[in-house]
Order: C-alpha cells, then structure tokens, then sequence
C-alpha cells in the first residue's frame, strides 16, 4: 500500500532463564576464550564445574579465538596451566584457520607465506607443511627491528615466489613489513591477501583498550587498495570448518561469547543460537543501547549460571 513502509527488528536479547532448555536443544557449545573462559591468565569463576557439567550431559565443547599469536599447541598449554582438560582437537585459532584455509584451496606447495603476525601463525603454517618468511623472524634479524634506509634511488627487494601475505595482530609492526607485504600482494600476480581477523582493539591489559589486529590489516589495505578475506571471526569459514569436522548442523550449536560483532555475529552468520556473556567486552547497557544492532538469543553474566537451574534442580 502507498504511503506505508514496514520496519521490521530483531527481537532483543532475552536473559537467560532456563539455562536447561538451552542445554538441552542443542549438541555443541562454541565459547570464545578471553573474556568467557578467562581474563587474561586468571580463569573466571566457575568455569571448570560448567565444563564438566556440559561435557557429562554429552555435549561436544570448542574454543575458538580469534588472537593468532598462539598455536593450538600453545593454547593447549594454556588451558593446562589454568587446570583445564581440554585438547587440542577441541582448540581452533585464527592462526589455524589461516592454515586451514591455505590448505581447502589447495594453495600450492611450491609458493611462500609471508607473515605479518606472531608466532603462532608461523607454528601452524609448518605443521601444514608451507613455507613461509617473515612473522617475528625473517633471516638472521627479526622482521620487527629492520630499518629502510630511504636514500635517492633505493628499491626494496621481495621475495617474488610469495603466492599469499596473511596479517595477524603483531607487537613487532613496523614500516618494513608494511611495505613487504604490500610489494607482494601488487606485484607478484595472484598473491592472496588474508587477515586473521580484523578486530579494532584488544585487551593486553586490563587498564585498557589496545589497539587490535584491525589496526595491522588496515594498514595493508591502504596501501594495496584490497579488501582481504577474513577467516577469523565473524566469518563462517571456521564454523562451516567446525560443521564438516565434526559433522554437526549448525541448528545444533550454540555459540558463547562476550563480543557482539564478533562472537555472536560470528553464530548468526552461521545460523547457530547464541549466547552472550557479560564476563567480559560487553556490558548490559551496550547490548541494551538503541545504537546496538547485533542482539544474541540470550543473554546472561557468565557461563556458570548454567550451573544455577541445575542446582535448583538437584
């Protein structure tokens, strides 16, 4: 009819009352790590007896972050040394899913990765059997401590067999990567651009915001003038990883965690329920704000009140 226009929104996040209904309909549980399992190197309150809970009604659990700088290896010492079971197999990283994803296009052999981002890209790009340069060490000097000299008539040289430049969060940042990073991806035809995420800050300390791994691959996008593709979250291609491995439907997961535009879009754009917990980034009055778009299933304060109907029950 003229003259009217319809509007519909989402309906907002309810809190989480009946944590059993929630338990019960679905098969896997997705939590992100910081702000959800822990704060920084301190396990959050309850966290063990929740996992335990969830694991002894059958459910399969996953931990997926989006900071590259650790291996799955590395995490799964992590998980270790805060008293956590948990196994590799149940670990996946933005720095694995860069391998993974290498690895579902069958990006050749013979080509090189450079690496703008820590260690943990580096450890999962070899155990996928690629070859890579750059991260923290390039050569006999670190990437993160080279100077150019820019005198009349200098060219840069790079590595012209670099067929992908995949950007991580890196404390080493400097001019040198940046220029070649952007050397490959503008003159070696072909050359895949891929972030491991892009997310604007980062919490590596609790006295405030950091800048984040958004901050590293917009500088290469200013300079080559390309977009990248995103494998961290909020992309799918974990979570249509996850589906496959696993061989579960995404009307069976549940996706946990703190921040709206990445872990809960990361579950709606895989078609999962979603749970948002305010242990960490986000606050009630963000989630609440007109200006907030993104609204999760539920919401609750942290994932131990799982355990709360089940004690009402007992």
């Amino acid at each position: 009819m003229e003259g009217f226009t319809t509007t519909t929104t989402k309906a907002s996040a309810q809190p989480l009352e009946n944590a059993d209904v929630l338990i019960a309909s679905v098969e896997t549980f997705i939590f992100d790590c910081d702000g959800v399992i822990w704060k920084g190197d301190k396990l959050i309150d309850g966290v063990p007896e929740t996992l335990d809970m969830l694991r002894s009604k059958g459910k399969r659990l996953v931990f997926v972050t989006n900071n590259s700088t650790k291996s799955r290896k590395q995490y799964g010492k992590k998980f270790e040394t805060l008293g956590l079971s948990v196994s590799e197999e149940e670990i996946f990283a933005s720095s694995f899913a860069a391998a993974a994803y290498l690895k579902s296009i069958n990006f050749p052999k013979d080509k090189k990765v450079y690496v703008i981002g820590e260690d943990g890209i580096l450890k999962e790009l070899e155990l996928a059997g690629f070859q890579y340069l750059g991260g923290p060490k390039f050569g006999q000097q670190e990437d993160g401590e080279k100077k150019i000299e820019l005198k009349p008539g200098f060219l840069m040289e790079h590595d012209k067999d670099v067929g992908a430049v995949v950007v991580g969060f890196d404390r080493y940042f400097n001019y040198y990567k940046v220029q070649y990073g952007t050397l490959c991806i503008r003159e070696n035809p072909g050359c895949l651009f891929i972030a491991t995420n892009r997310d604007a800050v980062t919490h590596l300390t609790d006295a405030q915001e950091w800048a984040g791994g958004g901050s590293m691959v917009g500088a290469i996008c200013g300079s080559t003038q390309r977009e990248p593709h995103v494998v961290g979250k909020p992309s799918t291609f974990m979570m249509d990883y996850l589906a496959v491995k696993f061989g579960i439907l995404k009307s069976q997961i549940c996706m946990v965690g703190d921040r709206l535009d990445t872990d809960i879009l990361f579950g709606q754009n895989g078609g999962c329920k979603t749970l948002l917990v305010l242990s960490g980034v986000t606050t009630l009055s963000m989630l609440q704000s007109p200006n907030n778009s993104i609204q999760p299933d539920f919401y609750t304060n942290k994932i131990s009140d799982f355990l709360a109907s089940k004690a009402a029950t007992v």
